[in-house]
C-alpha cells in the first residue's frame, strides 16, 4: 500500500501570522491567501493531476499542533486514510482524533516517534 504520496502542507507558529504572511509575500513573492499561501503541481504520477501545497503560519497561542509542544507541524499527503490508519494502529502509532472529512479531504493527527504531531491528508482534488 501506497502511503505518503507528498507534503500537503508546511505549519509553524509565529507572534504574528499575518505580518509573517505579508514579508513572505512582499520579500520571498508568496502567492498570500486567507490561509497562508498554496502552491499548485502535478503529480509525478499523473502529469495531469493538480495537485497543491499549504503553507501556513499559525499564532504562537495556537492549540492545534497539540499535544506536540512543537512550534512547526507537516501535514502528509496520503492515500486511502481509513486503510492506513488502521494499519497505523496495529503498529501501534498514536492515533490523536478521529478521521474528519471536508468538502476538501479528510484529515486525521498522529504523533510520531518524539511526540510531534503529524497531520495526515487524503485530498480530494
Amino acid at each position: 500500500m501506497k502511503k505518503v504520496t507528498g507534503i500537503g502542507g508546511i505549519f509553524f507558529k509565529c507572534k504574528d501570522p499575518k505580518k509573517m504572511t505579508a514579508w513572505y509575500q512582499k520579500h520571498l513573492g508568496l502567492p498570500a491567501n486567507p490561509y497562508g499561501a498554496s502552491f499548485e503541481w502535478y503529480e509525478g504520477d499523473d502529469s495531469t493531476k493538480k495537485a497543491q501545497t499549504q503553507w501556513t503560519p499559525f499564532p504562537e497561542t495556537t492549540k492545534y499542533f497539540g499535544p506536540s509542544a512543537q512550534d512547526f507541524m507537516i501535514n502528509y499527503r496520503v492515500e486511502n486514510l481509513e486503510a492506513l490508519v488502521e494499519e497505523l494502529k496495529k503498529e501501534g502509532v498514536t492515533i490523536v482524533d478521529k478521521i474528519e472529512t471536508y468538502d476538501y479531504g479528510k484529515f486525521v493527527h498522529i504523533l510520531d516517534a518524539e511526540g510531534n504531531k503529524v497531520e495526515l491528508w487524503e485530498p480530494k482534488d
